[in-house]
């Protein structure tokens, strides 16, 4: 089998302009992989482009010769963008294989671990920054069955806050807290936004809400900063999401300061990779939740990933709080049900993509979420 083509579609979801990749074979197998950069959709496409002249010909069997050729063999390192593209193509592949094999892909991974996977709820509190408004809507989102959510409360602060804000951001984790009750997981976001110290005086404060963890408290960039905070703080911190190399996770790793990790399949440059370094965050006994906040073909890819992985958590989703019409453009969508979504058994990712239902949304530049933006919860867009 060859790849004859790899093509694009932009999807403009408001808060998020979701790219897939497309690859074509010459025995008429067609596999669809995702790509999703926040804030860079025309680009993200533009870069799977430019990179399918190095896979044309190749054998869709053949994952890990085929990222080393979109890594490696470009020299230039393009970071999550660059990671995103190899990892659209890399999927669709996979795709491929497990369509061609009539597997899923997670049988071609070690085997299925999971019947289902826990779930937890993010992109629900859309509204205003009030106490008031989050615990309503977190009250909906146990409603509806989820056992976990995860919400960032901190507005459009960076690096530190002033009391108000720092008063106002540990009252929404209060609220919150006490609208579901003490048996649901409550993780808070903090999206890179503070310093250290800051990072550190903020898990303080809302250490007696009994987060599950503080995600993303400073920047990934400097790996012992996050460490540093891990190290100072009884809230267990989460961190992974924006690393793109298995060196990275490494070095994170080695310093045996963090349990939980939140490999992203983008950033990785596909399932194989994201599948390497949970084994990695296994053998320093640690657990993965998969990061997903992309479209509904991301949520599928994670699936598969979730599904072969022993030390798997629990799996962030969006889909029930995203666009209406997110769940028409794939088939076979994912669907939470009492916490959990189902381990699908169809071949490949086990969805395909509607391109006819895609056009009807096409790309908009001001489709993204502008996360230091008063306001950007509404998940609108680059609304002023």
């Amino acid at each position: 089998m060859k790849i004859t083509a790899v093509k694009t579609a932009i999807v403009g979801n408001p808060w998020k302009n979701w790219v897939f990749a497309i690859v074509e074979t010459d025995e008429g197998i067609t596999g669809v992989g995702e790509g999703t950069v926040n804030a860079f959709g025309k680009t993200a496409a533009a870069a799977i482009e430019e990179l399918s002249p190095f896979v044309i010909g190749m054998d869709p069997f053949q994952t890990e010769v085929i990222v080393q050729k979109l890594v490696r063999d470009v020299y230039s390192e393009g970071g999550q963008i660059h990671m995103s593209a190899a990892a659209a193509i890399e999927v669709a592949c996979w795709d491929i294989i497990g369509k061609a094999l009539n597997q899923p892909i997670y049988n071609l991974l070690g085997g299925q671990c999971h019947d289902r996977v826990r779930a937890y709820a993010n992109g629900w509190y859309r509204g205003d920054r009030t106490p008031e408004m989050f615990a309503e809507r977190a009250r909906d989102v146990v409603r509806r069955g989820y056992t976990a959510l995860k919400f960032d409360p901190f507005g459009s602060n960076w690096r530190i806050m002033d009391p108000y804000e720092l008063d106002l951001s540990v009252d929404i984790v209060a609220a919150v807290r006490d609208a579901v009750g003490p048996k649901v997981d409550v993780l808070v976001e903090g999206h890179n936004r503070f310093s250290v110290p800051e990072a550190i005086r903020v898990a303080e404060r809302i250490a007696p809400y009994r987060p599950t963890w503080f995600e993303e408290p400073v920047a990934h960039k400097h790996i012992g900063s996050i460490v540093e905070v891990a190290r100072h703080t009884d809230v267990p911190v989460a961190t992974g999401e924006s690393l793109t190399s298995i060196h990275q996770f490494a070095e994170l790793l080695s310093h045996n300061a963090i349990g939980i990790l939140q490999p992203e399949i983008h950033h990785l440059g596909g399932l194989l990779t994201a599948k390497k370094v949970c084994s990695m965050v296994d053998a320093f006994y640690g657990v993965v939740a998969p990061h997903n906040a992309q479209g509904p073909v991301s949520t599928a890819m994670c699936l598969q990933l979730a599904a072969c992985t022993l030390n798997f958590f629990v799996q962030e989703i969006f889909d029930e709080f995203n666009v209406e019409w997110e769940q028409d453009i794939v088939t076979a969508p994912a669907h939470v049900v009492d916490g959990y979504i189902a381990i699908p058994d169809r071949p490949g990712l086990g969805i395909e993509l509607n391109l006819e239902e895609c056009a009807r949304y096409p790309y908009r530049q001001e489709c993204y979420i502008p996360l230091f933006k008063p306001g950007w919860e509404r998940r609108e867009g680059d609304f002023g």
